[in-house]
Formats: C-alpha cells, structure tokens, sequence
C-alpha cells in the first residue's frame, strides 16, 4: 500500500471510530463536561463537526481552512450530520495530490498530506475525548493513536501551547503507558481525567 493509501486507509478508520463514538452518546449526555475545559459534549461534537470537518474539506481541495469562523448549530441527528460532513471530506482526500506544498498553520511547508495525518490526529483525540465524556468502554483503535503521536510529536510545539493557545501544557506520561494515555498527554489531556460519567 502506497503512502497516500494507507493515509486514506487510516483517515477512514478515524471517521468510522468517531461515528461510533458519537453514535453511541445519549441525550443525557449532552450537557456533560469534556477533558476540553471549554466544551461540554455537545459543544465538542458541534466543534468537530462544524468546524474539523468543513476546514478539512477545504483543506483537501486546495482552500484556507477558516477556524475562527463559529461552527453551524447541531441538529437533532448528529451521525447524520456527522456522516455527510465525513463523506464529503472523505472524497475531497480521495482527489487530493497529497503531495503538493502546502503552507501548515505552524508556517511551515508540507505536502499536503501532511493534513490528512493531522485530521487522523484531530478526529482520533476528540474520539478519546468523547468516549472518556461519555463512560464509553469500547476500545479505540491503537494503529490511530499511533498515527497521530508519529505526526503529533514534531508539529504540536511549546509555542502552540499554555493559557489562551489551541492545546494546554504536555502531560508527562511513561513511554511504557498505553498508546492512548500517551497521546492524551502529548494533547495536554490527563490521561486519568474522568467526569460525571465515570461511574456510568
């Protein structure tokens, strides 16, 4: 499998495992705090959906993602919502040359699948996120996280973190730990965060 293949590959195994774990939050679930500060659940899934899945569908066809712009309010059906974002940015990559320069938000040149491996991380960290919200139990898929960490660990940089900044602190974690300990800690998440679901 070429490169650009198996990064498709994993990119749709991210979006399969989001579905998943979005699909199985219940109403009640809503309102509850994340191990983002500033979003509950239905903040989170509004975010990923709003706006991780519409920039990264400009982003393949050659467009300025536009972060600052305020994601669409949800409807009462987010797998829906969430599977037509998915699928449009799904195509997008599938026509993309993921080997053409692009400039990252670090302002740094990369080839374009550079972006792909970011929204594999994007995707697989919010699906840790909500499935820890949430008391999900399922096991999330190792080969995701370790993707992410492998693109992760040289983009995510000090200057990109701490008070007012898009990812707070690293959270030191033994190499030994589990692969999604790691990458919740890298993101600056505890990876022993557990909220008013924990008991669920």
């Amino acid at each position: 499998m070429s490169g650009a293949a198996e990064a498709i590959d994993l990119l749709e195994r991210a979006v399969r495992q989001s579905a998943q774990v979005i699909g199985a939050i219940g109403v009640d679930a809503h309102h509850l705090p994340t191990p983002c500060p500033e979003w509950d659940v239905q903040a989170l899934v509004r975010h990923v959906i709003g706006q991780d899945l519409r920039n990264f569908a400009a982003a393949a066809c050659g467009g300025t993602p536009d972060w600052l712009a305020p994601p669409r309010a949800l409807g009462p059906d987010w797998v829906a919502q969430f599977d037509a974002g998915a699928a449009e940015v799904l195509a997008n990559w599938r026509a993309a040359d993921l080997d053409r320069e692009v400039v990252m938000p670090s302002g740094a040149a990369a080839s374009l699948g550079s972006r792909v491996d970011q929204q594999i991380a994007e995707l697989t960290v919010h699906s840790w996120d909500l499935a820890r919200a949430t008391g999900q139990r399922a096991e999330l898929d190792p080969a995701l996280a370790e993707r992410s960490l492998a693109w992760a660990r040289p983009m995510l940089r000090p200057q990109f973190r701490g008070p007012d900044m898009a990812f707070g602190d690293e959270v030191p974690v033994p190499e030994t730990a589990p692969v999604y300990d790691r990458l919740a800690g890298w993101f600056g998440r505890d990876p022993q965060w557990a909220g008013e679901s924990a008991g669920g």
